[in-house]
């Protein structure tokens, strides 16, 4: 995950528009709250109540914190979070992310607010603490170690608990710093590190009835 988050990085597959938002959004140091949502199950009045949630929290916060929102393109997702969200200055919705973008963007937020279970193992690895959109999580450890918080969907306790973390500075730090239980997200060197540890040197080759330049080069190249 960290070896993601430090490649370099352009919102490059966006449309025009959508890059020019997303880049503004990044731009300073606002805080970023990273938002997914698009659960079957939170279609209908639960996805509305999150967008809900997401308005109150907008006008609580409206020139400290942008709310980053790609929006899946299902229909029941698209249409009432543009519909609800579409009009608030601080909330940019954007279209379906690429993985390199989102991991930019969560490397980026200081928060992420998602019914996702992919986020819930990544974003605690990159230190951002994470309030999951659902009733349930079939990831129970995160919410054992306290790198994530099921909040549900209820407006009233989406609003408190996001409260909670952008003003508490204890409560933040407390799921900020907790082990992932998932790991650190630094897998991806060590086993680089490893697999060059453990590869022995390649034997020079060479072939007693071979002669010439390309004779030659399978010898320097250890080629055959």
């Amino acid at each position: 995950m960290h070896w993601v988050a430090a490649q370099p990085w352009a919102p490059t597959g966006l449309e025009e528009a959508a890059r020019h938002k997303l880049g503004a959004a990044l731009a300073d140091s606002a805080r970023i709250v990273l938002v997914t949502a698009h659960r079957r199950e939170n279609f209908g009045t639960p996805l509305e109540d999150i967008c809900h949630a997401l308005r109150d929290l907008a006008s609580r916060y409206a020139h400290r914190v942008r709310f980053v929102y790609p929006v899946h393109r299902n229909p029941h997702v698209w249409e009432p979070v543009h519909r609800l969200l579409g009009d608030v200055s601080n909330i940019i919705l954007l279209p379906p992310l690429d993985y390199l973008s989102l991991v930019h963007v969560m490397k980026r937020a200081y928060l992420v607010l998602t019914d996702s279970g992919g986020l819930q193992e990544e974003a605690p690895g990159l230190g951002v603490p994470v309030l999951v959109l659902r009733e349930v999580t079939e990831r129970p450890e995160g919410v054992d170690a306290q790198t994530v918080r099921i909040v549900g969907t209820e407006r009233a306790k989406v609003v408190a608990e996001t409260i909670r973390l952008l003003e508490d500075g204890d409560a933040y730090v407390r799921m900020a710093r907790a082990v992932n239980p998932y790991g650190d997200g630094r897998a991806a060197p060590r086993i680089v590190a490893r697999l060059l540890q453990d590869t022995p040197s390649t034997p020079t080759a060479t072939r007693s009835d071979a002669t010439g330049p390309a004779a030659t080069a399978r010898s320097v190249t250890g080629v055959r």
